[in-house]
């Protein structure tokens, strides 16, 4: 008993020095210097501007995202032990030093945001990790048994309803009670189903009464602006009416404010505006001029030269895919359309 209480604490200890380590490397090494920044021209109301280093730090959130939704592509194709959890893990931490460095140019980021990453960076190991742990292990030679159960069935169109979910709202407000009750009524076949129900069963409810604490959490400090203003030139009022997601707040100069949504539909509506109209110009974004955006291309992709590339990643789960990370100013985004004939806009990330 006392040797199996040793290597449980040697086991607990490794797993802090393992998450502890990438933090206090980043804490240590990967400091930017401030840099002067330019005041925002066009949207000048506090209220309506956004910290621009924060479209480095909203990264860190979007790649679990990333990570779920490559978790949803392998299921349609084989099972959870193939998932890489380890890739998963490394890609969140060694992406965030050049994230950090570059937020430091932009504004020193805040204790609460440092605090938020290492948490969310944290948790997404330790269920990393777990989940790996199980999977390849039990979870593997249960698999053997059956090609796909019923339950397998249920799992894979969660994953692909979670990871579709997650694009536009916070994992907390996800149903998992819903999936837990159609998880129960799926009809059991053997043990792979049996096995299924336990490990998914258990997982789900976790998942469902750790996400009501932090609902709670969020409500206490209020939700974050679904809405953002930006500044836009080379097209008219008229032309805008085309997209009912935008609100024009004003028209000054050939200058339009606009209303617009942020998060993924932000993304799809940029990119739709730059490919109607090749003469628009987005001037400012929340009163930014400096925005991060994610590029999807193939393995060893090859990329403008004058591109500022932060980092290149595989896509967990994509076979050759890669994720290209791209700090650039706001008003070059139409010069992305070159780029995007060997790869795509995957996300433009709004502060």
């Amino acid at each position: 008993m006392k040797r199996l209480l040793k290597w449980l604490g040697l086991a607990f200890l490794a797993l802090i020095l393992l998450i502890a380590t990438p933090i206090a490397y980043t804490e240590t090494m990967c400091r930017g210097t401030p840099l002067e920044q330019a005041e925002a021209r066009y949207i000048t109301d506090p209220a309506w501007q956004r910290a621009e280093a924060r479209t480095y730090l909203t990264y860190p959130e979007w790649h679990i995202v990333y990570a779920y939704e490559g978790y949803a592509e392998v299921l349609k194709r084989a099972d959870p032990h193939n998932f890489p959890y380890t890739n998963a893990i490394i890609g969140f931490w060694s992406s965030l030093c050049a994230l950090t460095q570059k937020a430091d140019e932009l504004g020193k980021a805040g204790t609460d945001a440092k605090l938020t990453i290492y948490t969310i960076g944290a948790s997404f190991t330790l269920e990393m990790l777990f989940k790996a742990a199980y999977e390849e292990t039990i979870g593997r030679v249960a698999s053997w048994t059956s090609d796909t159960s019923p339950q397998d069935k249920v799992e894979m169109a969660m994953a692909a309803d979670y990871a579709t979910f997650l694009q536009e709202i916070p994992w907390y407000k996800y149903d998992f009670d819903a999936w837990y009750a159609k998880l129960m009524a799926a009809p059991t076949e053997g043990v792979r189903s049996h096995e299924r129900r336990i490990a998914l069963g258990i997982e789900w409810k976790a998942k469902a009464a750790y996400a009501r604490l932090i609902a709670k959490a969020a409500g206490a400090v209020g939700v974050d602006e679904l809405t953002m203003r930006i500044a836009i030139q080379g097209v008219t009022p008229d032309d805008l009416t085309a997209y009912p997601e935008i609100t024009v707040i004003s028209n000054e100069g050939g200058i339009i404010i606009a209303e617009a949504p942020r998060y993924r539909t932000f993304t799809k509506l940029v990119e739709k505006l730059l490919f109607d109209y090749s003469q628009a110009r987005i001037l400012e974004i929340a009163g930014n001029d400096d925005i991060l955006i994610s590029l999807d291309a193939r393995a060893n992709p090859v990329l403008r030269d004058d591109l500022n590339v932060l980092s290149i990643t595989n896509r967990v789960g994509f076979y050759e895919r890669t994720r290209v990370l791209v700090a650039m100013k706001v008003n070059q985004l139409h010069t992305l359309t070159p780029t995007l004939k060997l790869s795509a806009l995957e996300h433009i990330y709004d502060y």
